[in-house]
């Protein structure tokens, strides 16, 4: 071992022997024979200095702040500047935005959504040689039905127009060939104000008329909709333009009424006047006659947070019916007078719930006789009771009803325009154990015409109704 080391190890030895903190001074001597290190003064020592221990790093910094401030700024300047690279890099690889535009198209704000139901209705008893117009379900020999399945695509194209498509994959063809796809809604919504007070639509849509007419069928609990009422609009759509006044308060009224799962009929305006064809959906005019349909509609919230809403339309036009069999029309015009007033009234199910609609009018109907379709006039609606309740037990919503409908008028949709005599009576259920899912059943009591053969014969008929909904 040589004498340097040799020293470098005493001096070591002897500093952490006689430290007793951090900062301990020590002054030390050397022999000048042995070449030892010793703490105190002696014979043949030398004084080597005073020592002191330290933390080199800290001894470092203090000794030179001014250079590590300085690196530790340059540290944070690369780090914010490969930052900076990173965000400028994504900006250059971001397509361009349109001009004049927001940067998204129409499609960027595209919604789909929609929804499935599948029928079957079991005869109990009475007349089994029977048909229904609104279900094909109904009557011998029938099994399951896919009765809708629908849709939708929805969206804006700026401020000021927003469209709706709507197709149904579930309609019949005139051979019989059923499952197939035909268009129910396509129409435009033309905002006259960037509030959406005021607005027209144009294209196919529903003819503002009624209450349970404007009903989604997808929100109805019953299957099906009242003869009195649903027989002034064929599938309640036609092509046309209508003026809609909806102000601010009630846009988000009838909005709550939809999504809050009340049954609402949806935003048909508080105000409606409009023009359309009259003969119906996805059918060709026949004649040079527009109808004319006006309607007003008031909700108002209690203080106790009940809605009640109640409003009155009217159908001004005239209808020309297609004849077969040797039957003829007794009319000297291109068409019947064809005219309706009706009334609505709906207690909202907060938890109990009624609703109402009665219309009347004149319009074109079949003589007793079968040979001479002339005018004739018609009145009926109908009563539904129903009781909401959120929680049944755990399992979603389940909503009891009981629904008596009347009607004493004819089907100007059906060929000849047959009379159709209806007091039906329907009493079940609902249940949403999930918002995708809804269960309906109900007996039901028909009391009414056999539209589909001559000579309309009237039946009396126990069905079971069953429907599974599904919703996406």
């Amino acid at each position: 071992m040589t004498h340097k080391t040799m020293v470098a190890a005493m001096m070591l030895t002897a500093v952490s022997a006689t430290a007793t903190a951090e900062t301990q001074v020590l002054e030390l001597y050397v022999d000048s024979a042995t070449k030892q290190i010793f703490s105190e003064p002696g014979p043949n020592r030398v004084k080597m200095g005073i020592f002191r221990s330290v933390d080199t790093e800290t001894e470092a910094k203090s000794e030179n702040p001014a250079s590590i401030e300085l690196a530790e700024l340059r540290q944070s300047l690369e780090l914010k500047q490969r930052e900076l690279e990173e965000k400028l890099d994504k900006i250059a690889m971001a397509p361009a935005p349109k001009q004049g535009g927001s940067g998204k198209s129409w499609a960027d704000t595209m919604k789909v959504r929609g929804y499935m139901q599948v029928r079957s209705n079991s005869i109990l008893g009475g007349d089994k040689q029977i048909a229904h117009q609104a279900d094909r379900s109904i009557g011998d020999n029938t099994n399951f039905l896919i009765r809708r399945m629908r849709l939708v695509f929805s969206g804006d194209i700026g401020e000021r127009l927003s469209y709706y498509i709507q197709p149904d994959f579930a309609s019949r063809s005139g051979d019989g060939t059923g499952n197939i796809a035909q268009l129910r809604d396509a129409y435009g919504d033309i905002y006259l104000t960037k509030d959406k007070v005021h607005r027209l639509r144009i294209g196919q849509s529903k003819i503002p008329y009624g209450f349970e007419n404007l009903q989604s069928s997808q929100n109805r609990i019953a299957l099906d909709r009242a003869d009195a009422m649903n027989s002034c609009c064929k599938d309640e759509r036609d092509l046309g333009v209508f003026y809609y006044y909806t102000p601010a308060d009630k846009q988000d009224m009838f909005k709550y009424l939809v999504d809050s799962g009340l049954k609402g009929s949806g935003n048909y305006g508080m105000f409606a006047f409009g023009a359309y064809n009259g003969t119906g959906a996805n059918r060709s005019e026949n004649n040079d006659n527009l109808h004319l349909v006006s309607r007003f509609t008031y909700p108002v919230k209690f203080e106790n947070g009940q809605i009640f809403e109640a409003g009155i339309a009217g159908i001004y036009g005239t209808f020309k019916p297609s004849l077969s069999g040797g039957v003829v029309a007794d009319s000297r015009t291109d068409g019947f007078k064809d005219q309706r007033i009706g009334l609505h009234a709906v207690l909202y199910p907060q938890p109990f719930g009624l609703q109402a609609e009665w219309n009347w009018g004149r319009g074109p109907s079949l003589n007793d006789a079968g040979t001479v379709v002339e005018e004739a006039s018609l009145n009926g609606g109908y009563i539904q009771a129903m009781y909401r309740i959120k929680d049944f037990y755990g399992y979603g919503i389940m909503t009891p009803f009981i629904k008596w409908q009347y009607f004493d008028g004819a089907q100007k949709f059906e060929t000849n325009a047959p009379q159709n005599s209806v007091s039906d009576w329907e009493a079940g259920f609902e249940w949403q154990p999930m918002p995708e899912i809804e269960f309906t059943a109900y007996y039901s009591k028909l009391d009414r015409n056999n539209l589909a053969t001559v000579p309309y014969a009237k039946y009396n008929t126990d069905i079971l109704r069953l429907q599974l909904q599904y919703n996406f």
